[in-house]
């Protein structure tokens, strides 16, 4: 069995994200599942152990009961044997946002991220706000270097946008014209999109829009609606 995905523009902690983070509970197997956050992107500028508090505080006010924050941070803690053996039990693992490439840069090929992919394929939800959501896909967009990297490949063909609705919609033209062959995703903040664990049919939560940038249009879907990321 395949799990799902739930990708946040932003501001996810904020108190108005309860909506989709409750429905990501209820996928990974309810209020008793266990949540692990990781704060590796918010390590750049030493703001881990904040970040990773406050995500604990928030799942355990949404009714959690076993919501631990790991101290994944760099290269050497993305390998942890231990680490990643309690991301393999995992049944909702979230990626905090911070910044793109230090995540991206942290987790791929580590024995972290290939718990999480195994953790995946056992039917847990996988998350990430902002930057989390960022590297989940095939490209993201750095904004400290200004260039297109590679991501994790979990979402094809896609790149995302966060905080669409504040500053995130300004990156849209130069991703457009960079990434023909993507799928330009900007997400508001305080809003997600989780899929039905096929990766291609989600459903919008939250307060926001889910903009897709796609064939020279733009088409936007709000809390309740539906949507697929491939064309046809």
């Amino acid at each position: 069995m395949q799990g799902y995905l739930l990708l946040a523009g932003g501001a996810e902690f904020g108190g108005r994200m309860a909506e989709p983070d409750v429905r990501a509970l209820q996928l990974a197997g309810g209020f008793d599942a266990q949540v692990s956050i990781i704060p590796a992107a918010a390590a750049l500028d030493n703001n881990h152990q904040r970040a990773g508090e406050t995500g604990v505080r928030w799942f355990e006010q949404l009714g959690a009961t076993r919501v631990q924050w790991l101290p994944l941070i760099d290269q050497a803690s993305a390998n942890d044997a231990s680490l990643a053996e309690r991301l393999r039990s995992s049944r909702l693992v979230y990626l905090l946002g911070g910044f793109p490439h230090y995540l991206a840069q942290t987790l791929r090929g580590s024995a972290g991220w290939q718990a999480i992919l195994e953790a995946c394929r056992e039917g847990a939800v996988v998350g990430g706000s902002s930057a989390g959501a960022m590297v989940l896909c095939r490209h993201y967009y750095d904004p400290a270097a200004g260039n297109i990297s590679e991501g994790l490949n979990l979402v094809p063909k896609t790149c995302i946008i966060p905080h669409h609705d504040t500053f995130g919609k300004s990156w849209a033209s130069q991703l457009v014209r960079l990434l023909p062959g993507d799928v330009i995703v900007g997400i508001d903040e305080e809003t997600a999109m989780i899929d039905d664990g096929s990766g291609d049919k989600w459903r919008v939560y939250g307060s926001g829009a889910v903009s897709l940038y796609r064939g020279g249009t733009i088409s936007i879907y709000h809390s309740g609606e539906p949507l697929s990321l491939r064309e046809g």
